[in-house]
């Protein structure tokens, strides 16, 4: 198995980190803390940081640190719902534009996620699904809805990543995914758009389960629990 490059591994474990609920909205980050917690050098920490910050999980403020961003609930639906929109049109477009080698890559993107879903592995799946749907984007043959969705995207993957959390989430997404393919492959552009719209639509409708989840993290010590 390849090694998972140290940026990445110490990106992955402060993103579990922040969703799980260890580090708060607000709550600054260490760097020298997170070298010791990691046992590793400066620079993959840096990196993972830089990266969170792209996201927009974290905010790197000059002079002053890094910081957990600080996001409400509904503003994450808020930024779901936008999210099925873009997911919705790219699909339309690829459903008409796709070409062969995408539509392959595509499959290939598929055949990960059903290995991961079947082997109940969350987080091999996510970097799959990531892969499925930028393939969508990539193949919609409009170049400013493509970096719009990337942005969004990357804004929002943690929250994708949570979700996942969600009990038989993998394996409905899998079927989502494979209603997508389906219909991106057959020309359905219709058919395409509604499937990838409702596939990020679901995740707001099941928002409730989400956010008890994600609620001790937007609320201050002590609150919340009557």
């Amino acid at each position: 198995m390849a090694r998972v490059p140290e940026a990445r591994r110490v990106r992955d474990a402060l993103e579990n980190a922040v969703v799980d609920g260890r580090y708060r909205p607000g709550e600054r980050l260490d760097p020298a803390e997170l070298e010791r917690e990691f046992g590793c050098s400066r620079t993959p920490v840096r990196e993972a940081l830089q990266a969170l910050e792209r996201s927009g999980l974290v905010q790197i403020r000059p002079k002053q640190g890094t910081y957990v961003t600080e996001l409400s609930v509904s503003e994450l639906a808020e930024r779901f719902e936008v999210m099925a929109e873009l997911e919705g049109m790219a699909a339309r477009l690829s459903a008409r534009r796709i070409e062969r080698e995408a539509l392959a890559e595509l499959e290939d993107a598929l055949r990960e996620c059903e290995q991961h879903a079947h082997a109940g592995d969350a987080d091999p799946y996510y970097y799959a699904n990531a892969r499925f749907h930028a393939v969508v984007y990539d193949s919609c043959g409009n170049e400013y809805l493509r970096q719009q969705a990337h942005a969004l995207k990357r804004a929002l993957q943690p929250y994708r990543r949570l979700q996942l959390r969600v009990p038989d989430r993998m394996r409905r997404s899998l079927a989502e995914h494979r209603e997508i393919a389906d219909a991106i492959a057959a020309g359905a552009a219709g058919r395409a758009e509604d499937a990838a719209r409702e596939h990020v639509l679901v995740q707001v409708k099941e928002f409730s389960q989400l956010v008890r989840t994600w609620r001790h993290l937007t609320e201050p010590a002590g609150q919340g629990a009557g």
